[in-house]
């Protein structure tokens, strides 16, 4: 045993010392000092370090001193400090990386991922200052331009099955096992101790006997006397790793996907090689750990990247899928990043194994010097590959789906977790109508093009009626011949479209072709408007935001951009004193002066959506369809900007509309009280429109007279019901769901009524569902629902059509506060 022991340990120490050769080869000095200072910044907490901001901070690493070389770099870089800093305890375990550094997939770009270890015996204060010498630490390495991301992991935390989120990196119950067995994959020893699951024999036999599991060998490594527990770091052994989590883990890389399409896709892929071999599991740490203990030292079969590789290629070969061999081979070459058409000032070891792969698949010189320029791929080429990439993610998926089915899947996934996953991939890959597609923006660099032309092309045998868009000047040369980059039969969304892409630069020549019309001057004036309001960079939207209603944010009313220009045959009579004009009412025949009207909104899901209206009534449908997508509860919009493209009395235009949409929306997102509604009437086009704000949304209604007016009011509204409805569940429905309700989502809402209890449901068209006096578990009737809409054949389909694929419901509990009044909570916050 004691020879077996040895051997382990000093392969382990020659592996971590090839590894962080490795990790240093052919990076920036930058990356090198960080990554070699790391561990002695959280040795010690002295004044002179980054890190330190209290003296009561936990430090020091089990079984780790500094080198004298490490020393003095940390002099030259910081300053004088003692070298007989004392350590009265050593609270960090270990430190070590993981996930691509050390392995053919890192690159100068890539992230540097680091868990700090720690025992269950620090406490929560002491784990709370830790969190902020590391949150220093990493503001100290992105001074340098490196992304450091510092994870503090209790060694207990996977034998006792947490499932709180590392910080970011995992969404909590998404992944778990899957989590460690990366890590097992990809761990890259920095400082502290080793690791013992690597000296755990794979077949649990040890001098020819044969033990039944994990804890059995530790055991007997123990009573043999060869090793002490305490000087190894444990997160036990990879077990339970179960469809569920198989489950959870891809809906996870499908999440990262719209940060990171290219690694996702590579992870992706392993795990439906993974489904595909369950329940054998023979992923690829097991295999890792095979090497080391036969001493198996091939560098390049531990690399987990190459690893990785090699098991998606023998799964995708097998099952005879070369279109996703080929991406997967594109993917991984350009995670990689090496560029192999540049002469390089030397070859580093990544270079060199990456030539030998792509000589290996047959790759042309033309194809490679195709994939080294994709920072400057146009929109073209940018969106044949994210359309390729997403229906590898979704082919994938889908065989996913089939497996959880066959296993009988039920999702460990938390409904929250869940909720926060699925509608973030909603929001970025959704296809609905009105939706502003953006194509990932992680591709490419620079979209811009140098000239845009926006034509509008008559309904003919050939083309739909519409508006086209040309990466080409309006010459006849330029586009006969040419693939125009995008259609829509609105301006607005067309524009925005190219606008949000970031198509549009400073520089960006603008066209315009609308039969005789050739002045872009609007068109212009349009760009100029949507670039000083709407910023294309924002945060990604917050998990607080994805897990509740989507609220719109930013929020721009386009008037007459589309026609009615207010132009002379329109406006007969201008009024020179402004005050006695109404604009939905103008001269004496009654007309509107707004034709057309273009919501463009982008929402708290940072979704980007496009409502056009036209004609006499559009005003009355825009404000009705804007203040539906407003729940009660909701924050107000940013201020909302008006832009009007009228020839004629555009600052009238602009400021009566300002003045409706603003007293609109603040009926709508005032409290009623006793359920009494609220309306408004509206004089537009020579007739009376009433507006009324009711629990669940807003209706419209025209009256031909007063007496029929005030009848209705005194018939319906006053009992809460709509006017259209003669009976609606909605009078039934506990009054404080009405804030709550948002039209685009389906919401349950759950009260306890003894051992049952009551359940209320709202549609995506807030219609109303009730159930009184339900038996059995709530939690067990969430996780059936989400069963449901996650394991359902046509989930992501893709299509224009108007279903919800990736927006599943939100679940509510309705409590009593101390007063014995009424509140609602999201059901996670109930609990």
């Amino acid at each position: 045993m004691q020879d077996y022991l040895n051997r382990i340990k000093t392969t382990l120490n020659e592996l971590a010392l090839v590894k962080q050769k490795r990790a240093l080869d052919a990076m920036p000095e930058s990356f090198q000092d960080v990554f070699l200072l790391l561990p002695m910044l959280l040795h010690y907490n002295h004044p002179s370090l980054p890190g330190y901001f209290n003296n009561q901070v936990p430090h020091g690493i089990s079984s780790y001193t500094p080198s004298t070389e490490i020393r003095q770099k940390a002099t030259q870089k910081f300053g004088a400090f003692s070298n007989d800093i004392s350590i009265s305890e050593n609270k960090i375990s270990a430190v070590y990386s993981m996930g691509s550094t050390c392995t053919l997939g890192q690159s100068i770009e890539s992230d540097l991922d680091i868990w700090v270890c720690v025992e269950h015996n620090l406490s929560q204060n002491e784990r709370l200052l830790l969190e902020q010498k590391c949150h220093l630490i990493e503001n100290w390495a992105e001074s340098y331009n490196i992304q450091l991301t510092l994870f503090i992991v209790d060694a207990d935390r996977f034998k006792d099955q947490h499932h709180e989120c590392l910080m970011g990196e995992s969404c909590g119950s998404a992944q778990h096992m899957l989590l460690l067995e990366e890590f097992y994959r990809s761990a890259n020893h920095l400082a502290g101790k080793l690791l013992l699951w690597y000296l755990v024999p794979y077949d649990f036999k040890i001098n020819d006997v044969q033990y039944s599991s994990y804890d059995e060998c530790i055991s007997a490594f123990v009573d043999a006397g060869v090793i002490n527990r305490s000087e190894w770091l444990d997160f036990g052994s990879l077990f339970n790793l179960s469809a569920e989590e198989y489950f959870g883990a891809s809906l996870w890389q499908l999440y990262k996907s719209v940060d990171s399409p290219f690694k996702a896709v590579l992870k992706t892929l392993l795990l439906e090689v993974y489904a595909w071999e369950y329940p054998a599991n023979k992923v690829i740490a097991y295999y890792v750990k095979s090497f080391i203990q036969k001493n198996d030292m091939q560098y390049n079969y531990l690399d987990s990247y190459y690893m990785m590789l090699e098991k998606v290629t023998d799964y995708l070969t097998a099952i005879g899928d070369t279109t996703r061999l080929h991406l997967l081979r594109a993917c991984f070459y350009l995670k990689v990043n090496e560029k192999l058409s540049e002469i390089a000032n030397r070859i580093s070891w990544r270079r060199a194994l990456l030539s030998e792969l792509v000589k290996s698949w047959g790759w042309s010189q033309e194809y490679i010097k195709t994939l080294d320029c994709s920072d400057s791929w146009k929109i073209e080429k940018v969106r044949d590959v994210h359309e390729l990439l997403l229906q590898t993610m979704m082919s994938g998926y889908r065989n996913l789906l089939i497996f959880g089915r066959r296993n009988n899947l039920d999702s460990l996934i938390s409904p929250k977790d869940l909720a926060i996953l699925t509608r973030k991939l909603y929001a970025a890959y959704e296809v609905l109508p009105g939706k502003i597609t953006v194509i990932n923006a992680n591709i490419s660099k620079n979209l811009s093009e140098n000239s845009l032309t926006f034509i509008y092309v008559k309904n003919d045998r050939v083309n739909r009626i519409g508006w086209y868009v040309y990466n080409q000047k309006p010459t006849l040369d330029s586009i006969i011949g040419h693939q125009y980059l995008e259609y829509s039969s609105s301006l607005v969304k067309l524009v925005s479209w190219c606008y949000f892409n970031r198509l549009i630069a400073k520089d960006t020549q603008l066209f315009y072709r609308n039969g005789t019309d050739h002045d872009p001057s609007t068109l212009r004036q349009l760009v100029f408007d949507l670039q000083s309001y709407f910023p294309i960079t924002i945060p990604a939207a917050t998990e607080e935001a994805l897990y509740g209603p989507c609220e719109i944010r930013h929020l721009a009313i386009i008037i007459n951009l589309k026609d009615g220009f207010t132009s002379q045959e329109n406006v007969t009579y201008l009024d020179h004193n402004i005050f006695n004009i109404n604009v939905l009412n103008y001269s004496e025949q009654e007309v509107s002066l707004v034709k057309s009207i273009n919501l463009l909104y982008r929402n708290s899901w940072n979704e980007i959506r496009v409502l056009q209206f036209d004609g006499p009534l559009c005003v009355l449908d825009a404000i009705k369809t804007l203040l539906n997508r407003m729940h009660k509860d909701a924050d107000l919009p940013n201020p909302i900007k008006i832009f009007c493209y009228s020839k004629h009395l555009n600052s009238v235009i602009k400021q009566q509309m300002q003045d409706i949409i603003d007293r609109c929306i603040d009926f709508r997102l005032s409290s009623t009280k006793n359920n009494f509604k609220k309306f408004m009437p509206l004089r537009i086009n020579g007739s009376s429109w009433y507006l009324f704000f009711e629990r669940f949304g807003v209706s419209t209604h025209q009256f031909n007279n007063t007496i029929d007016f005030y009848g209705a009011i005194s018939n319906n509204k006053i009992h809460g019901s709509a006017l259209n409805n003669t009976w609606n569940t909605a009078n039934e429905l506990p009054k404080e769901i009405d804030s709550m309700a948002s039209e685009g989502i389906i919401q349950f809402f759950f009260e306890k009524r003894g051992a049952g209890f009551d359940l209320y449901i709202l549609n995506e068209n807030n219609q109303a569902e009730v159930y009184y006096d339900c038996n059995g578990d709530i939690n067990s009737m969430i996780r059936d629902v989400n069963s449901f809409y996650t394991l359902s054949d046509d989930r992501f389909t893709f299509s224009t059509s108007l279903s919800v694929n990736f927006n599943l419901p939100q679940f509510y509990q309705i409590v009593y506060n101390h007063h014995g009044d009424r509140e609602i909570l999201l059901f996670n916050e109930a609990q």
